[in-house]
């Protein structure tokens, strides 16, 4: 038997494997291949993410930043997603943290429709999202992993549920709790933060620390600097680069950014008043591979936050909708 032969016996034996484990395990890698159901499902978004992110690199910050914003609040279902309509008449993306900020929707309803085009009803949006953020993870920081699959999406989305997302005004104690009520610890606090290296802010996220003085635990040229960038009183709420090193690259720069004092939140700045997290923080400051594997164990981490129990789960047709 030829090489080619001896690799197809061993997927089919490792998806017997999984298919073995089904009834206690929700969410598995490779479910789409495994059940035959859409084999090419991860190769499609991963083509599109691909081409977004070639164009515009923020747009891959802002798929990862989706993902998270939308595991924080019922789980990973694709709640972000859900426009307004009569029946989620206030939606998570219209809440104060989401809208006119988060990015990427385009990129899930292009990878939506492909896969929808090939395999009609059977690759959920929740999934989409995982996969998006984890390509996006590999293209703008060269971090590989897989990402269990097989979620279902949710029919609710409410506005007022995103107070689980953590707040850029959060100090360290808020921010553990709010990550432990996911069953995230606070190792997973700094991993995760570190996402904070590639994308955008608006400036309303961290002006007060800026006026009517500079916060004394924000480097003072530094917010000088920043003042330039988002004036007190500007009619406009301003967008600033999160990182002005490497702002298209997930890497270890903010955790230098936030032992410099010139991390953006007071959330970043929080990390270091807890030997808890303050130790990683400078651990991933030298050691670049170290942050590269726990992001990614970080990310399958939140990716297993499952919907509410009870929750009513589906296979949207659009993204945008739900089923009716």
């Amino acid at each position: 038997m030829g090489a080619k032969g001896t690799f197809k016996i061993q997927i089919f034996l490792s998806c017997i494997l999984l298919f073995g484990t089904m009834a206690t395990k929700s969410l598995e890698i490779g479910y789409y291949r495994c059940t035959n159901t859409c084999p090419q499902a991860e190769e499609i978004v991963k083509g599109i993410v691909y081409k977004y992110v070639l164009q515009n690199p923020g747009l891959g910050a802002g798929l990862i930043r989706m993902f998270f914003h939308d595991c924080f609040v019922r789980g990973c279902d694709a709640s972000i997603l859900l426009d307004k309509s009569s029946h989620n008449p206030n939606p998570e993306k219209l809440a104060v943290p989401n809208n006119h900020s988060l990015r990427g929707f385009e990129v899930i309803d292009e990878a939506k429709s492909a896969v929808e085009h090939v395999c009609p009803g059977v690759v959920s949006c929740a999934d989409i999202i995982a996969f998006a953020a984890r390509d996006a993870t590999y293209f703008l920081g060269k971090i590989s992993y897989e990402i269990p699959s097989g979620r279902l999406d949710g029919r609710i989305s409410i506005a007022d549920e995103v107070k689980a997302l953590p707040s850029p005004f959060h100090n360290l104690t808020v921010v553990k709790a709010l990550f432990a009520a996911q069953g995230l610890s606070a190792d997973d606090v700094v991993i995760l933060s570190g996402a904070h290296s590639i994308g955008r802010s608006h400036c309303s996220s961290f002006r007060r620390r800026l006026y009517p003085v500079i916060d004394p635990t924000m480097d003072q040229k530094f917010g000088y600097f920043l003042r330039t960038k988002c004036p007190e009183n500007a009619p406009v709420d301003g967008v600033v680069l999160q990182d002005f090193v490497t702002p298209s690259k997930l890497d270890t720069r903010y955790y230098r950014n936030v032992a410099e004092l010139k991390g953006l939140f007071f959330s970043d700045w929080s990390l270091l008043t807890s030997s808890e997290t303050v130790n990683l923080v400078h651990d991933f400051r030298t050691t670049p591979q170290h942050f590269e594997t726990k992001f990614a164990e970080s990310m399958v981490k939140m990716g297993n936050i499952l919907m509410l129990p009870g929750t009513k789960g589906e296979i949207r047709k659009s993204c945008r909708a739900v089923n009716y």
